[in-house]
């Protein structure tokens, strides 16, 4: 099930590209609030606008637009309004999503292609550990995709490692949709209570929410973590809220695969012009299809690289690399320049630590600071040298660690409104 324009040249792929985008700029000036006054205040001539390189005369629009004018989006009456959304609010107040019935269907569409990419088919049971309520829309979107692709579903919802079991043990799915850190409590509930983990029906899992890859495609220590216990596949995925789109890896593994029917997609550097090829930069997107709230040239925030030579799967579409990190959480300490991915990979390496948070601030000099909450039920001076030593020799630095109890920890992890556990509490 791979879309034709997957296929198609470069060139043909920009072409219809352009073509769309031709087709959404009226529709933004027309329908939208927020694009029509943009497009005032900035003197922009849509007419002028015909290909992916004009789009560089159009200012971005980040999350903090979203959030300051956010009903001013919405391109369409309340009355078509189906679904109501919100962003998990990683780094900000969450901003509310309109989704008509035409984006239910743009939803399920873009589920289904990725699952696809991934290798599932209609002979697939796949289990879903993640929420579906919430006002969460990966959750919705994963039941809408597989239920198009006709494969069957399991819906546990997330954690409770017993549930999983006796899930994958009665219905015999062949996919999972997790978190890979709770694969990792998954291989360690098995273990401990006599579950074979190399003898169920699963034989891939497809990963949200964390990174199981290094720039390299390699995988990282979670990913390896996963495959030293259980042997099936794993593929990535990269998704958003905002984007309404996933890139998923195919079987070559080589980076989430962009959608060109679906969105436009550039990586920008600080001074907001696209990069040289095999550069870091932030993505930047511009959703097609989209009726309800359509963005255009939307600032991610997410550091990526991404390839744009043909895939052995066939696909000539640009592939994503794993998430560098978040371009605010970019953190300058004593002349090193590092994310939170990076240190959250290296905590990983320790299996003593069973929870952590990087809490980000500045010193009274201005310059940031990193401070590990650390839970460890055996809490120690030597894992302390370990953790810190570490540190300073993949990433030349040394942080301040802390150890907290599991109830400290636990409380800024899953603060009430969460809908996934956080681990980066940025205070700058």
């Amino acid at each position: 099930m791979i879309p034709e324009i997957e296929l198609q040249s470069p060139q043909e792929i920009k072409e219809y590209q352009e073509k769309r985008l031709r087709e959404l700029l009226p529709y933004l000036q027309e329908d939208s609030a927020f694009y029509k006054r943009h497009f005032e205040q900035n003197k922009i001539d849509i007419s002028q606008i015909q290909t992916l390189e004009d789009l560089q005369q159009i200012p971005t629009v980040s999350k903090d637009d979203l959030q300051k004018n956010n009903e001013d989006f919405l391109c369409v009456p309340r009355s078509k309004v189906i679904d109501h959304v919100t962003t998990s609010g990683t780094l900000g107040d969450p901003v509310s999503f309109y989704l008509t019935d035409k984006d239910l269907n743009r939803l399920a569409y873009n589920e289904a292609i990725s699952f696809a990419c991934s290798g599932v088919t209609a002979d697939d049971t796949i289990q879903l550990m993640t929420t579906m309520d919430r006002r969460f829309m990966a959750g919705m979107a994963y039941f809408l995709g597989a239920r198009q692709l006709g494969a069957g579903i399991i819906r546990t919802g997330s954690g409770i490692p017993e549930l999983q079991w006796d899930s994958i043990e009665k219905f015999n799915p062949t996919y999972l949709i997790a978190v890979p850190s709770f694969l990792v409590k998954l291989i360690a509930f098995a273990e401990k209570n006599g579950h074979d983990l190399n003898a169920t029906s699963v034989k891939a899992a497809i990963c949200i929410g964390e990174p199981i890859r290094e720039p390299d495609f390699q995988l990282n220590t979670l990913g390896k973590k996963i495959k030293e216990h259980w042997d099936i596949d794993l593929y990535s995925t990269y998704a958003s809220t905002e984007m309404a789109t996933a890139f998923n890896e195919c079987s070559a593994q080589q980076g989430g695969h962009l959608h060109p029917e679906l969105i436009i997609a550039e990586i920008l550097d600080e001074n907001e012009q696209p990069v040289n090829a095999g550069e870091v930069g932030e993505l930047v997107v511009t959703t097609l299809g989209v009726e309800g709230m359509p963005l255009l040239r939307f600032k991610t925030g997410d550091m990526v690289q991404a390839h744009d030579e043909s895939c052995t799967c066939g696909r000539n579409s640009l592939r994503l690399g794993p998430v560098v990190g978040r371009k605010k959480q970019m953190i300058k300490y004593k002349g090193t320049t590092l994310y939170p991915p990076a240190m959250i990979n290296l905590l990983n390496d320790f299996s003593g630590i069973d929870g952590y948070v990087i809490e980000l601030r500045h010193n009274e000099l201005g310059t940031d600071e990193i401070l590990l909450r650390i839970h460890a039920p055996a809490a120690n001076d030597i894992l302390l040298k370990e953790v810190k030593d570490h540190f300073r020799a993949k990433l030349r630095v040394r942080p301040n660690v802390v150890f907290e109890s599991k109830e400290t920890l636990d409380a800024i992890r899953f603060p009430k409104t969460s809908r996934k556990p956080v681990v980066v509490v940025d205070l700058r």
